[in-house]
């Protein structure tokens, strides 16, 4: 009979055998749809290319996402007994938001409706768990979303250069300027470690010119809460890339540009900054500007009261406008998950984001990592710090982006530890 070393042995040797199969052989037409609902998501083609907006892109690339999730059960290298705790909230958190709405006092249909279109990010983050399976893998679908906000950014300046904060150029996610703002800021340390990546001279000026349109991009929002953002995000990849990347140069550089784009593309949104430090002098962008701020405040505080009032089970997904009388989401993503699906969603919603941290910490302890996992690992936590903080600022508790990041938590701590 072989001991229980031989047997764990035995066990690791089998785990890390389905783990090194053939790409080819772990459902890569799974990856495929997977791959096509990201870019669909990030990239939104149909805003730029005409034909395609009369193609239901994300209803063909969900619907096929989720039935390749179905094809695939039992199949990959990993199970569904394998998804890691944070899988596990956010599926948690969607059941609890389906109860929300079918127990909604404010519109029920509306809740649930919005509740099935959320869904679609747990069938996207188990996709993700299942079929990547190696660094090469995680690298290319974190590529679709680093390289499609610049492309998209780039089309943004080009469609609306005229129009005021470029409010409503693009559609979906992109629609707002502060949601613009936030997903810019969410990928601007992927982007960049894809140009500490690149070997070559081309890769490195595709992605630094990339890096310049998007932070163009984001003063052409004047979004003070994106500003903020970006400079706490930028923050920390300069200290993971510059300081402790020993890339000097980086710090030099984003400092060199930043300065240029301010002074060039940061009229507006220097106006908008100083009603917040009191120095207004009454221009019509400033008066906008604190007329924002105050609307902002007051959805604030009603979304406090209606947390109080519907602590359980909140008032249902993407209600809130309607309960607050003025149609306006409430600037605050912890706010705003707690009035809509209950106290338990938002600790659930703090537990999953807290997992992120968890595995990235995890994945730092262990000893002679290699660069490419260093940089990684980087680039997550500092894009899940610009999460934290925007969220505060802005209605994003649905933004797919954080879920994804996490997701690539969860992804890279396990092919860290099956690597073992």
């Amino acid at each position: 009979m072989p001991s229980p070393a031989t047997r764990q042995a035995s066990t690791t040797d089998a785990r890390l055998s389905r783990v090194s199969r053939p790409e080819k052989q772990a459902l890569s037409g799974a990856f495929f749809w997977l791959s096509a609902f990201y870019f669909v998501y990030c990239a939104r083609p149909e805003d730029y290319i005409f034909f395609l907006r009369y193609l239901p892109l994300a209803k063909i690339t969900g619907t096929a996402a989720f039935l390749s999730l179905l094809t695939s059960a039992g199949k990959t290298p990993r199970r569904f007994k394998d998804l890691p705790r944070e899988g596990k909230y956010l599926f948690a958190i969607i059941i609890l938001l389906f109860v929300s709405g079918f127990l909604s006092p404010v519109w029920r249909g509306g809740a649930v409706s919005h509740t099935i279109d959320f869904a679609k990010v747990y069938v996207a983050w188990v996709l993700t768990f299942l079929l990547i399976t190696s660094k090469e893998r995680l690298w290319r679908i974190i590529h679709i979303q680093a390289a499609s906000v610049p492309v998209l950014c780039l089309a943004a300046l080009m469609m609306g250069h005229s129009i005021p904060r470029l409010n409503g150029v693009m559609g979906g996610i992109y629609s707002n300027a502060n949601d613009l703002a936030f997903a810019i800021v969410l990928s601007v340390p992927f982007s960049l470690a894809f140009l500490i990546r690149s070997k070559g001279l081309i890769g490195k000026l595709a992605w630094g010119s990339g890096l310049i349109v998007m932070a163009a991009t984001l003063f052409m929002t004047a979004s003070r809460s994106g500003f903020i953002d970006m400079v706490i995000t930028g923050t920390i990849c300069l200290w993971h890339f510059g300081v402790r990347g020993r890339r000097f140069y980086l710090v030099i550089a984003t400092l060199f540009v930043s300065a240029i784009l301010m002074m060039s593309l940061g009229g507006r949104l220097r106006a908008r900054m100083s009603t917040l430090t009191g120095s207004a002098d009454g221009t019509q962008v400033e008066e906008r500007a604190y007329e924002s701020f105050e609307e902002r405040k007051e959805g604030m505080i009603k979304a406090f009261y209606g947390m109080l009032n519907y602590p359980v089970f909140g008032i249902g997904h993407r209600n809130f406008p309607v309960y607050s009388g003025n149609w306006i989401d409430v600037h605050c993503a912890y706010l705003q998950i707690g009035v809509e699906g209950g106290i338990p969603v938002l600790i659930l919603y703090l537990l999953f984001f807290r997992r992120g941290f968890k595995n990235l910490r995890a994945i730092r302890k262990k000893r002679n990592l290699d660069p490419e996992t260093t940089l990684l690992a980087g680039a997550l936590h500092a894009s899940l710090i610009g999460f934290v903080v925007g969220a505060a600022f802005g209605p994003e508790a649905y933004q797919y982006f954080a879920y994804f990041a996490v997701a690539y938590t969860s992804v890279l701590f396990a092919i860290s530890r099956e690597a073992e």
